[in-house]
């Protein structure tokens, strides 16, 4: 190889560095991520030095970090998002991340006292990892839910929450898919029904 050649070589590496490898999502961090996330979550709901609003900041705040919310959303509207003109994407996710937020915050009286242990046994669905945990409520029998985490933008998020055996982002799409098609195939009309039902 002729010298000039080498140094030419030589400055690309420089000016064009290898990016560094990104961590991969394996259960164990998939495990940390729903531990560490899911011991947050019952603190601040079991605080009973919080008002309900500070609550559910809180846990607005917890969920934004730990949910992948814009890509649930949009699996949720699945075909209809490309359907759908840029401001009604917007106002969709905005509406879906306070419905989602909403829902929670609604049951946080009956939440009080919950506790969670985290199975050591995840498991592996194309590259997402789903992680068990084992939910209690005083008086109520334990639960198991399962958290599908993937990686998006290097961070482990929540990409769905499988409950007896059902995905809820599955059954989110149905039931929005069916408010769509009874409203003439028309985003907004799904977009009218949220902020209905934001408005109770």
């Amino acid at each position: 190889m002729r010298r000039r050649d080498l140094y030419g070589l030589l400055l690309l590496a420089w000016l064009c560095p290898i990016a560094p490898a990104r961590a991969a999502l394996t259960p164990a961090r998939a495990t940390a991520f729903i531990q560490a996330a899911g011991e947050e979550l019952v603190a601040v709901i079991n605080d009973r030095g919080l008002s309900t609003e500070e609550r559910r900041q809180r846990v607005a705040a917890i969920l934004r970090r730990s949910v992948d919310i814009e890509g649930v959303g949009r699996f949720v509207l699945g075909r209809f998002w490309r359907q759908a003109s840029p401001a009604e994407q917007a106002e969709y996710l905005r509406l879906f991340e306070e419905s989602l937020i909403r829902n929670l915050a609604g049951r946080f009286g009956e939440l009080q006292g919950v506790a969670f242990t985290v199975e050591r046994n995840p498991r592996l669905i194309e590259e997402d990892v789903v992680v068990a945990t084992i939910v209690t409520r005083p008086g109520q029998p334990p639960v198991t839910l399962e958290w599908r985490v993937a990686e998006v933008g290097g961070q482990p998020r929540i990409v769905d929450l499988i409950a007896e055996g059902a995905s809820l982002r599955l059954t989110q799409r149905s039931e929005y898919a069916a408010v769509i098609t009874r409203g003439g195939n028309q985003v907004s009309a799904l977009n009218a029904a949220l902020r209905r039902q934001l408005g109770q």
